[in-house]
């Protein structure tokens, strides 16, 4: 008769943050920035009307909205707090938005592009983070992730990487990104 080997345990160390205050940074996170998407797309969808791109935005902001609302059914079921910063991300959000639309179709397919790129290795930290023990959680990360990585796509189709100062624009975006994730996980 073999015998199973004991589940293998994590070790915290002084100073890891507890399992469930983990997890609620993740799902304060992760509400944070799919709220921020549905602004960034409700802001260029103000600016852009009816042309040709705004047929993709519409339907990534859909997505983004799925996703919205399967983590804010998560904040709740957990009952964990959702970030202090959410009207500023409310304005920031939709100014982002508003901002790179002006600059034209092609810059508003840039934002997205390097909103994504962000996104995906945090979701790609997380789902690894999480291993086995959030099944559920992790495999929502990796779904979302996916439709992430698909807008990436949609939005390179769109021309976003001949935006002028594309490599400029996209940095700027990238930082203020991973600032936001940074400053939502803890605030």
């Amino acid at each position: 008769m073999t015998q199973e080997a004991p589940p293998r345990r994590r070790h915290r160390l002084p100073g890891d943050p507890r399992p469930e205050d983990r997890l609620a940074r993740i799902l304060r996170v992760d509400h944070a920035g799919e709220y921020g998407a549905t602004r960034i797309y409700a802001g260029q969808l103000a600016v852009m009307g009816r042309r040709r791109a705004a047929v993709a935005i519409r339907r990534m902001a859909e997505q983004e909205k799925r996703h919205l609302e399967a983590f804010s059914a998560l904040v709740a079921a957990r009952r964990v707090r959702p970030t202090a910063l959410t009207p500023l991300w409310h304005a920031a959000g939709f100014a982002l938005g508003a901002a790179t639309a002006l600059l034209g179709e092609r810059a508003a397919m840039a934002c997205t592009v390097a909103v994504e790129e962000v996104i995906d290795g945090h979701y790609a930290r997380q789902a690894e983070s999480l291993g086995e023990d959030e099944p559920e959680l992790r495999a929502r990360i990796e779904e979302f992730r996916g439709d992430e990585l698909h807008h990436r796509a949609v939005a390179l189709e769109h021309g976003a990487a001949e935006t002028l100062g594309y490599g400029f624009l996209s940095l700027a975006i990238k930082t203020g990104s991973r600032l936001a994730i940074w400053l939502s996980e803890r605030i």
